[in-house]
């Protein structure tokens, strides 16, 4: 992701940073959420709330990294909104009893199911949120251990910690959580 250059007006550094910045931020809040249209309201309120406080931002070279980090806030926000949605749906439909619930995949499921990438992807989303979140960073964004701590706001030996238990997890090793 390129450095920002030094702008005149919070509209032409936001545009700047939407050109460098939309198309990689929407993957990854896609990468944590599945969800295209989730993932674009995501990174578009990051992109809004920058805007919002680029005169209070202290430094203006650092605003990708706010974006990364809102784009994780936000992509953490809507899983939990979308896990009380899934529990009050529950809860009205008379949960795992429901007869109108689906049970088996259908068959474009089955065979997209053998695909290694949605392999890949099914065997992140079954990880802790933390490891999941430190994995995508550094082997979908290439970020090292300092920006992934950064834009979590944990300690670099955490995310040593978490990117290990990650791998060993789809690697089939043990299940840590």
């Amino acid at each position: 992701m390129g450095e920002l250059r030094t702008p005149r007006s919070a509209d032409d550094a936001v545009t700047e940073l939407y050109a460098a910045h939309w198309q990689p931020l929407v993957r990854l809040a896609w990468l944590l959420l599945h969800d295209a249209g989730e993932a674009e309201e995501v990174v578009q309120d990051a992109f809004v709330a920058l805007h919002a406080h680029w005169g209070g931002l202290r430094e203006h070279a650092a605003a990708a990294a706010y974006l990364r980090r809102a784009v994780l806030n936000g992509a953490r926000s809507a899983l939990r909104h979308r896990g009380v949605e899934e529990r009050w749906a529950a809860s009205v439909r008379g949960g795992q009893d429901d007869p109108t619930r689906r049970t088996a995949a259908s068959a474009e499921d089955s065979a997209v199911a053998g695909l290694s990438r949605e392999t890949l992807l099914a065997a992140l989303a079954r990880l802790p949120a933390r490891q999941r979140e430190v994995l995508v960073l550094r082997y979908y964004l290439d970020l090292g251990e300092a920006q992934i701590a950064e834009a979590l706001d944990i300690s670099p030996g955490s995310v040593k910690t978490h990117a290990s238990r990650g791998l060993a997890t789809l690697r089939g090793g043990t299940e840590w959580t």
